[in-house]
C-alpha cells in the first residue's frame, strides 16, 4: 500500500497571558505588532508582509530561508484569508503554506480568547491537511509553541 497523500492532523494548545483580551487582540489585528512576533524571526529574512485584517481580508508573507536552515535559498510563504473575527474574542483562518511555489499543507487555525480576572487564555486551534513534502504535524505544532511564546514576549512591552 502506498503512502497517503493527505496526512490530517488537529491539534490544540492553550496559553494564558497577564493582560486583558483587548491587547491579545490587538497583538493579531495591528500589522506591526503581528509581523513582529508572527513574520520576523533569525532563520529568514522578510521578502513580503501584508495584511488586511477584516472577515474576508487577506494576510501573505514571503520568508527567503538563511544558510544554516535545512531549506536555505527557498522562499517560503504563508497565506491566511479570515472567515470570522469576534473583537477580543475569536479570530478564524483559513490558510495554506508553500515552498517555492508549491502548497504543501492547508489548514484552518482558530483563535479563542478566554477572560479570567487577571490573565486571557487563548486556545488556538490548528487543524491542518499535509500533502507531500510537508513540514508535518510535528514541526507545525513546534512552530505554534514557538509563536505563541514569541507572543507572550510581545505582550510583555
Amino acid at each position: 500500500m502506498s503512502e497517503p497523500s493527505v496526512i490530517h492532523n488537529t491539534f490544540v494548545l492553550e496559553r494564558s497571558y497577564p493582560v486583558p483580551p483587548e491587547r491579545v487582540f490587538a497583538a493579531f489585528a495591528d500589522p506591526a505588532k503581528k509581523r513582529r512576533w508572527f513574520v520576523e524571526g533569525d532563520q529568514h529574512e522578510v521578502e513580503h508582509f501584508e495584511m488586511d485584517f477584516r472577515v474576508g481580508g487577506r494576510e501573505i508573507a514571503r520568508f527567503r530561508m538563511k544558510e544554516g536552515t535545512p531549506i536555505a535559498g527557498m522562499t517560503l510563504a504563508s497565506a491566511f484569508v479570515y472567515l470570522d473575527i469576534v473583537p477580543s474574542r475569536r479570530i478564524v483562518a483559513a490558510s495554506t503554506m508553500s515552498l517555492d511555489g508549491r502548497c504543501f499543507s492547508a489548514s484552518l487555525v482558530t483563535i479563542e480568547l478566554l477572560p479570567s480576572e487577571t490573565e486571557t487564555t487563548l486556545v488556538c486551534t490548528h487543524q491542518g491537511a499535509f500533502f507531500e513534502g510537508a513540514d508535518g504535524p510535528a514541526m507545525r505544532e513546534a512552530g505554534w509553541v514557538k509563536l505563541l511564546g514569541t507572543l507572550a514576549a510581545e505582550l510583555r512591552k
